[in-house]
C-alpha cells in the first residue's frame, strides 16, 4: 500500500511548481522503471506491484524507500489509465550549464509547448545521437509526466536546458538553422561546417521574431501534397535524419 505521505507527494508532484520546488518528478510504466533504475539517476522511492519486485529483485533492492501496491494505487496516484507495474520518485538530475561543441548538433526549442511534442523531440534526438536541447524558458517542463511517458526512456540520455535563446544564440559563431515553411530545401543543402544549431519554433506561431533575427540559414521541408503544416515532432525528425545524413556523408571534407 502507498503510504499517505507518498500519496500526497506523488500527487503534488504532477504539477511544476512543486517538482521544482521539491527537485522530484515520477516516472511511471515497467520499462521506464527499469530504465531509470539501471540508470546512474538517483530512486528515491519505488511503489511497484509484487509481481515487479519478484520479476525484479536485484534492481529494486537499492531503492530507499520501497513499497508494494497494486494496480490500482498506480493508477490513483500516477497519469496512466493502467499501470500493473511500479511507479518510481526520481531527484532531477544536476546537469552542467550548456556549452556547445564544435561539430555537434543541438536543437533548440523555441516556446515548444505540448508536452507530448517536446517528449517525442527528446526520443527524437536520443535516436539521432545529439545528447543537448536548448530550450526557452517558456518551452514545456521536461519533467512533465507527459514529457517523460512520451520520451521512452531517452529523457535518461539527453540534457535539457532551459535559458535565454538569444544570449546563447547571439554568442556563437556556429551555423543557425531555423525551420521554416519557406528557406533552402533541406535536401539540397551544402554544410557550411559540420554541427550547428537547429531552431524548431512554437506549434502555432514559428520561430519568434527576436529568435528567428539571429538564423543565418533559413531551412524547410519541400512538400509535395497540400498540408498546411507538419507536426512539430514530425519535423524535427526530417530535419535531423537530413541534416545528420550530411554530416556523415560530407564528414571527410571538413
Amino acid at each position: 500500500m502507498i503510504s499517505h505521505k507518498w500519496t500526497k507527494l506523488i500527487k503534488a508532484l504532477h504539477l511544476k511548481k512543486n517538482r521544482k520546488a521539491e527537485q522530484l518528478f515520477f516516472v511511471e510504466g515497467e520499462k521506464a522503471v527499469l530504465e531509470v533504475l539501471a540508470s546512474n539517476w538517483t530512486v528515491v522511492a519505488l511503489f511497484a506491484t509484487e509481481h515487479f519486485i519478484s520479476a525484479h529483485p536485484v534492481a529494486t533492492q537499492k531503492v530507499p524507500v520501497l513499497q508494494s501496491c497494486d494496480s490500482n494505487e498506480l493508477v490513483k496516484v500516477g497519469t496512466f489509465s493502467s499501470n500493473d507495474a511500479a511507479l518510481a520518485v526520481v531527484a532531477m538530475p544536476r546537469w552542467p550549464t550548456f556549452s556547445p561543441a564544435a561539430s555537434s548538433w543541438t536543437l533548440v526549442l523555441d516556446n515548444i509547448n505540448d508536452p507530448g511534442n517536446l517528449g517525442t523531440i527528446i526520443r527524437i534526438a536520443d535516436w539521432y545521437g545529439i545528447k543537448h536541447i536548448l530550450c526557452s524558458p517558456d518551452t514545456a517542463d521536461c519533467f512533465n509526466p507527459k514529457v517523460v511517458a512520451a520520451a521512452k526512456g531517452s529523457f535518461l540520455r539527453v540534457q535539457l536546458h532551459y535559458q535565454s535563446l538569444t544570449d546563447v544564440l547571439s554568442s556563437t559563431d556556429m551555423p543557425i538553422y531555423g525551420a521554416y515553411l519557406d528557406g533552402e530545401s533541406v535536401h539540397e543543402l551544402s554544410l557550411s561546417q559540420q554541427g550547428g544549431f537547429i531552431i524548431l519554433g512554437n506549434e502555432a506561431n514559428g520561430i519568434s521574431h527576436a529568435v528567428g533575427s539571429l538564423v543565418n540559414r533559413k531551412i524547410t521541408i519541400p512538400a509535395f501534397g497540400e498540408a498546411e503544416s507538419l507536426n512539430v515532432g514530425i519535423a524535427a525528425a526530417v530535419l535531423c535524419d537530413n541534416l545528420l545524413r550530411l554530416t556523415t556523408l560530407t564528414a571527410e571534407t571538413f
